[in-house]
């Protein structure tokens, strides 16, 4: 994150080399991700002040920046195309809209190397952590089978893997094993029961991964990140608006997005939380929330995405927890942290929803079978 004056300076020189009219006024740290640092500027244009995002890219974990951009234009290109044709109102506000740089280009770089991006502001609406309501839920569950459905006729070629293996399990515990066996930081003597439950749970943990490689299940473009907090939700009305974060949009499964949804409306805490409710999995809010996506996404998932439909929030919860545990291991390299033990909180936040949908699995299992007929 930007701290120095310096920084600040250096930012402000980027942002104006893109395609943004108007005095330029001032730019501010915005958001809180854990990968991509990001800013909102503001421009004074014929005496209206207009609002812009921009985000550095993490190039570490997006080594190829431009092929991030090239998914994202099409992707946006491709939504707005069908907002219009089916004679949507606000439609500037239903997807991204990227502003590309004063010589056509979608990024800029700057001197010390960093990729940056600038997406036009989306006004009057907000993001959240934690569900607050049934009908909260419903249209955030809604709105992910939408987006699916947007995407579901994109023709080809085929999307870039911005990052490969990205929800491969297999992939994710090589990595977990090497950062075991390297211990840096000298950090797997304090973490003995997390690291007893990711290899206790191995075997479960690779259930979609190798549905996908059998072809029981079909490769989908989705958006790999639908966590609750990537949905813009309008101010007014309170409803779903689009989207957001596309930098993981890429060929993978329906159950990747459908399961990080869960993870996160059907999870009563926040991500970082450290004291954790009993139950912390809201069964009732992961059915209404199946409601939703299945009203949307039902017509195009075949038999094989129904019958582990259920699977897909303990899968992806599995998978958080077992990255954040890793990471804790390297030395907090991946994910940003504001206090030391931060991503050993987030992988014992992961563990214990785990735990907590295990204690209601035949209940929940039983309710999605339902719906899903």
């Amino acid at each position: 994150m930007l701290k120095s004056m310096t920084d600040f300076s250096t930012a402000a020189g980027v942002v104006q080399q893109f395609a943004i009219y108007g005095e330029f006024r001032d730019i501010t740290p915005y958001g809180g991700g854990h990968i991509n640092d990001t800013f909102m500027s503001r421009w004074d244009q014929a005496g209206t002040v207009l609002r812009y995002l921009h985000q550095r890219i993490n190039h570490h974990v997006f080594v190829h920046p431009d092929r991030v951009m090239e998914n994202i234009r099409r992707v946006t290109a491709h939504i707005r195309e069908k907002l219009r044709a089916a004679g949507e109102t606000g439609w500037i506000r239903r997807t991204l809209t990227v502003i590309p740089a004063r010589d056509g280009s979608l990024l800029v770089r700057d001197t010390d190397g960093f990729y940056w991006r600038t997406y036009l502001f989306i006004e009057h609406a907000h993001t959240t952590d934690v569900a607050s309501s049934a009908d909260e839920v419903l249209f955030l569950g809604s709105s992910v089978g939408y987006f699916q459905k947007q995407l579901a006729d994109l023709g080809q070629p085929r999307l870039y893997d911005t990052i490969p293996d990205f929800h491969n399990m297999e992939k994710r515990y090589e990595k977990f094993y090497g950062a075991v066996s390297a211990d840096v930081r000298g950090r797997v003597k304090e973490t003995g029961a997390e690291i007893a439950f990711m290899k206790e749970n191995e075997q479960r943990g690779g259930i979609l991964v190798r549905a996908l490689r059998d072809g029981r299940i079909p490769e989908r473009i989705c958006h790999n990140d639908t966590k609750m907090n990537n949905i813009m939700i309008d101010d007014a009305d309170c409803r779903a608006l689009c989207v957001v974060d596309l930098d993981t949009v890429m060929p993978g499964t329906s159950l990747f997005d459908v399961g990080d949804l869960i993870r996160t409306a059907a999870n009563r805490v926040e991500e970082d939380e450290r004291n954790l409710p009993d139950p912390q999995f809201d069964i009732d809010f992961f059915e209404v929330l199946l409601k939703g996506y299945l009203s949307e996404a039902r017509d195009f998932l075949t038999s094989g995405e129904k019958a582990l439909i259920a699977e897909s929030g303990r899968n992806i919860t599995h998978i958080m927890a077992l990255r954040f545990l890793t990471d804790y291991l390297e030395g907090d390299h991946y994910y940003h942290t504001s206090r030391p033990d931060h991503n050993l909180d987030r992988c014992r936040n992961q563990i214990g929803l785990i735990r907590s949908m295990d204690s209601q699995w035949e209940e929940a299992a039983g309710r999605a079978e339902k719906l899903c007929r």
